[in-house]
């Protein structure tokens, strides 16, 4: 059984229209996950956001909500559709359709880590699936939509940032046709999540920090865009992916020195993204 499912991190006062989320960080291994795999705890490890929820756990500093999973990918992805099951891992699952998604194995409930590695050894009961997104997909969810209708009422919009890490490797087709390799990948479904000038600014807020951007190359957003990316209706969402390699070990999934030059990269870019939503708050001047 794991602890509550996520944390939210609340500024004293919420000053701004943007929410930053990080959905793939969670660490807590619940002993049944553990119990039914083969994988040592760095392989478990190895598909996780790790360390993203300290990178922006500066963002209440700005008046910014920071909502971030305690459930691990691994166990649930907060990142996919409650529907995405995987008939190879639950019980009693129909196959509908092809969904990309599943047939890697990274369904709502993943089928594999990172490398292609097996999770499981045999199908889990479908009624423990359900329970499992009864225990965590839904709370989160649940949590995200009210941080949006808590930003509509105050600020009659409402920008979320989606945070992610991806693997050196993931970047390795890019580079070869870019000037410099990539350190951010922002997502915004090749415009159908965020207006244009939104967008535009959150890459360059992480520009002016000296981070190399690119959009919606070798990632354009999965299910939090495509489902809460609203933006004729004033409801904007970008996924912001950033090279794990420039801040930990991937093989040992441990911080490198050069964590806190990266996170002080990543808080001025924070800083800049909260302003974004930030009314003006100074007083009109008398007629």
């Amino acid at each position: 059984m794991t602890r509550n499912p996520y944390d939210i991190f609340r500024p004293e006062r919420v000053s701004t229209s943007v929410i930053f989320a990080s959905p793939h960080s969670g660490r807590d291994y619940p002993a049944d996950l553990l119990q039914r795999t083969r994988l040592n705890a760095v392989q478990m490890r190895s598909s996780e956001d790790a360390f993203v929820d300290q990178l922006f756990c500066c963002a209440p500093e700005f008046g910014a909500p920071l909502i971030c999973a305690n459930v691990p990918r691994a166990y649930v992805d907060l990142n996919r559709a409650a529907d995405e099951l995987d008939p190879a891992v639950v019980e009693g699952v129909r196959r509908r359709g092809h969904n990309p998604r599943i047939s890697s194995g990274l369904g709502v409930i993943p089928r594999v880590v990172a490398g292609g590695m097996p999770i499981y050894v045999g199908k889990l009961p479908f009624a423990e699936a359900e329970d499992r997104l009864a225990r965590n997909w839904h709370p989160y969810h649940g949590a995200l939509r009210t941080l949006l209708s808590e930003a509509h009422r105050e600020f009659d919009e409402a920008i979320l940032v989606d945070c992610h890490s991806m693997p050196r490797e993931a970047l390795d087709g890019v580079a070869r046709n870019a000037r410099r390799r990539p350190d951010v990948v922002i997502g915004d479904r090749f415009g159908a999540s965020a207006e244009g000038c939104i967008v535009d600014r959150i890459e360059a807020a992480f520009s002016a920090a000296g981070l190399s951007v690119i959009r919606n190359a070798p990632f354009a957003g999965a299910y939090v865009t495509q489902h809460y990316g609203r933006p004729s209706r004033a409801q904007h969402v970008v996924q912001v992916e950033i090279d794990r390699s420039l801040y930990m070990d991937e093989h040992r999934i441990e911080l490198l020195p050069e964590f806190e030059e990266i996170a002080a990269k990543i808080r001025q870019a924070v800083r800049e993204i909260s302003a974004l939503g930030r009314r003006n708050t100074l007083p009109l001047a008398a007629e």
